[in-house]
């Protein structure tokens, strides 16, 4: 299982709870797509996973960033992920940036709004953000992987589902 995350925006701690917290814990991979905002926030992170792959986001301390790239692209599972904070162009360039990485996962964040998006080459996630929702839900994603595809499902903290997208490999859903 892969959890995903976006947007802590904490000068404290990982600001996870519930699920999330859980998710974060018993996932083989976690992928952040930036703004933990404070080194604090990225090194509780660390703490709570065997193996995290992050990016900076545009909040982030200079520190949090000299630590962080501001794209990557990480193989786990099958399945290729593009992550970056965010993207000019919106869903189009998100897609040209996953299409140019050959992913089939595009993560991002920024919005901090919980949003699944398929496209004919890749499945745009933006898990929102756990602690600071700005207007919108909390979210954080969770990602299955199969041999024949995967399953990507937004949730909220407390494990609510909010949306899910299931792609089979040859890039159709089922």
């Amino acid at each position: 299982m892969i959890a995903i995350f976006s947007d802590t925006h904490s000068p404290r701690g990982h600001e996870l709870e519930g699920e999330a917290l859980s998710a974060a814990r018993e996932a083989d991979v976690v992928i952040h797509a930036g703004d933990f905002t404070s080194v604090s926030a990225l090194e509780a992170f660390q703490a709570e996973c065997d193996r995290l792959f992050a990016v900076h986001g545009n909040a982030d301390s200079a520190a949090v960033r000299d630590r962080l790239p501001t794209a990557r692209t990480v193989d786990e599972e099958g399945v290729r992920f593009a992550v970056t904070h965010r993207r000019e162009g919106g869903a189009t360039g998100l897609s040209m940036f996953g299409r140019s990485r050959d992913a089939d996962v595009v993560v991002s964040g920024h919005t901090h709004r919980p949003t699944l998006v398929e496209t004919d080459d890749v499945v745009l996630v933006n898990p929102g953000s756990h602690a600071q929702p700005r207007g919108n839900r909390l979210g954080f994603a969770v990602l299955e992987s199969r041999p024949d595809g995967f399953e990507i499902e937004l949730r909220q903290p407390g494990g609510t589902p909010i949306d899910a997208i299931d792609r089979s490999r040859n890039g159709s859903s089922d």
